[in-house]
């Protein structure tokens, strides 16, 4: 199961390998921010509280976009986190303004 927390909606979603989390809010009418789904707006940035090892590793646009301490800390970008393999997680929306 995966669980988003948004802007003001919290949800519990099948999981959908090979989906972001950004894909997986907006199917599930989630209120989570995004602009550019690249990975260059940083907007669907969000923490991952649980389940950070059915996802991908970071991509390059989360190196680029986001600190070393904040990958540490489980923060992610929505748009290039991608549901890898089945399981619980759980992420909220944490974006910078």
């Amino acid at each position: 199961m995966i669980t988003l927390k948004g802007r003001t909606l919290k949800k519990e979603l099948e999981p959908v390998t090979g989906h972001t989390l950004l894909d997986l809010a907006l199917k599930g009418k989630v209120d989570w921010s995004f602009s550019c789904t690249r990975g260059t707006c940083s907007r669907c940035r969000c923490l991952v509280t649980e389940g950070a090892e059915h996802l991908n590793a970071p991509t390059d646009a989360e190196l680029d976009n986001l600190e070393p301490e904040e990958l540490e800390q489980g923060y992610r970008l929505g748009c290039q986190a991608v549901l890898k393999s089945a399981g619980r997680v759980e992420a909220a929306l944490k974006p910078y303004f």
